[in-house]
């Protein structure tokens, strides 16, 4: 009962779980999943929730729970949802320092795509567990080996599930601080305009 709220349409029903959203009518019968468009404002109304939802979700997560990079002057503060064997994880972290020169702290968020039986999932653990996950981390993409001990790896799960909820369709995914989810990799450069133009 808490996922279902009522819509801007009246004899329907908003249903929510993270940032996923439907729409159901007042007796159960008719189900409709895609975007509600206010013609009149134009403004993706599922769009605004799935961004509101977006942005408590990530804000609940804490730093320590994230594998972060940070400038020591932060402007801008971006999560980004990885699987270590993503090729476009790979080049976006490999312009990490330039990420950081213009200000931008980057939050990683282990997604192995392929769940808990991939290969993905077990370096990701790893990475989890070292010492320096930033630096294990850096090694796992190059394909490098890297030292790591036994730990709790339930965090994994947490950011796994966050994923879901989040609604990733595939890595890397960038979630701005507002909520605004950005799918794929965006240079530096890029990624900087675009936090600069979307800041109050």
């Amino acid at each position: 009962p808490e996922h279902v709220n009522p819509s801007p349409i009246e004899g329907w029903y908003t249903v929510q779980k993270g940032s996923i959203v439907a729409y159901i009518s007042a007796d159960g019968r008719y189900l409709l999943q895609g975007d509600l468009i206010d013609l009149d404002r134009q403004v993706n109304l599922s769009e605004q929730t799935r961004t509101d939802a977006r942005r408590v979700l990530v804000s609940a997560l804490e730093d320590k729970d994230a594998i972060l990079f940070s400038p020591a002057e932060v402007k801008h503060s971006v999560t980004v949802f990885t699987d270590v064997d993503c090729t476009y994880f790979r080049k976006l972290h490999s312009e990490i320092d330039e990420y950081m020169s213009l200000g931008i702290a980057v939050r990683y968020v282990l997604y192995p795509r392929n769940g808990p039986a991939s290969r993905a999932w077990s370096t990701s653990e790893d990475v989890l567990c070292a010492s320096d996950r930033g630096r294990a981390l850096t090694a796992a993409k190059l394909d490098q080996k890297f030292e790591t001990s036994k730990c709790d790896t339930s965090i994994l799960t947490r950011h796994y599930m966050l994923g879901q909820d989040v609604g990733l369709n595939g890595t890397p995914a960038i979630v701005l601080e507002d909520g605004t989810l950005i799918g794929g990799y965006l240079p530096a450069a890029t990624l900087n305009t675009r936090l600069e133009s979307a800041a109050p």
